[in-house]
C-alpha cells in the first residue's frame, strides 16, 4: 500500500461519528482544484478520515457539523482499488469555515428566560428545552408554555 503525508482541504459530508477505541471518523468531501474547468456532473473525491488523537477527537465530536470546511493533515493510504475512498488518519485539524446554520422557515425559536421553545406553524405543540439544552416537555399549545416551566422549576428545584 501506498501512503503519503499530506494536508487536505474540504467539507465535512456528515456529523462525524465515534468510532472504537477513543477515535472519530468521518467523510470528507474534497474538489479538486481545477473543479471550474470540469464538468458539473463531475463526482467529488471523498475521503474517509479517521483520527485517534484525543483533543481532534472531541472537536469532531462536538464541534464539527456537516457543511464545515475543514483541513486536515495526516498520513493518506491510497485505496486498494480504483474507485475505492482514500483513508487518511489525520494528525491535525484546522477548521477554515463553518458551515451556514439552515433557515427553519416557519418555526421560531423564542427565550423564556431560562428557557427556550420551537414555535412550528405546522402544530399548536410547542417543545420546550432549557437554555442548556435539556428537554423539558411539550406544552400542548402556546398558552401552556408558562405552566409547564412552572411545573419543571418546581420539580427541579428552580433549575433551569
Amino acid at each position: 500500500m501506498d501512503t503519503k503525508h499530506c494536508a487536505v482541504d474540504g467539507w465535512a459530508e456528515a456529523i462525524p461519528a465515534p468510532g472504537p477505541h477513543n477515535t472519530a471518523t468521518f467523510d470528507l468531501t474534497v474538489r479538486p482544484a481545477n473543479a471550474d474547468t470540469l464538468p458539473d456532473d463531475a463526482p467529488d473525491t471523498v475521503v474517509s478520515c479517521t483520527s485517534t488523537a484525543a483533543g481532534i477527537v472531541h472537536e469532531l465530536l462536538h464541534g464539527i457539523q456537516p457543511g464545515d470546511l475543514l483541513r486536515v493533515t495526516g498520513t493518506l493510504l491510497q485505496p486498494p482499488t480504483p474507485g475505492a475512498p482514500g483513508r487518511l488518519t489525520v494528525d491535525a485539524l484546522e477548521v477554515l469555515d463553518t458551515a451556514l446554520i439552515p433557515a427553519l422557515g416557519e418555526m421560531v425559536l423564542d427565550r423564556y428566560g431560562d428557557y427556550v421553545v420551537i414555535f412550528d406553524a405546522d402544530t399548536d405543540t410547542v417543545p420546550v428545552f432549557t437554555a442548556q439544552g435539556q428537554w423539558v416537555g411539550l406544552a400542548a399549545n402556546p398558552d401552556t408554555i408558562a405552566t409547564l416551566i412552572d411545573i419543571h422549576e418546581r420539580v427541579h428545584g428552580g433549575d433551569a
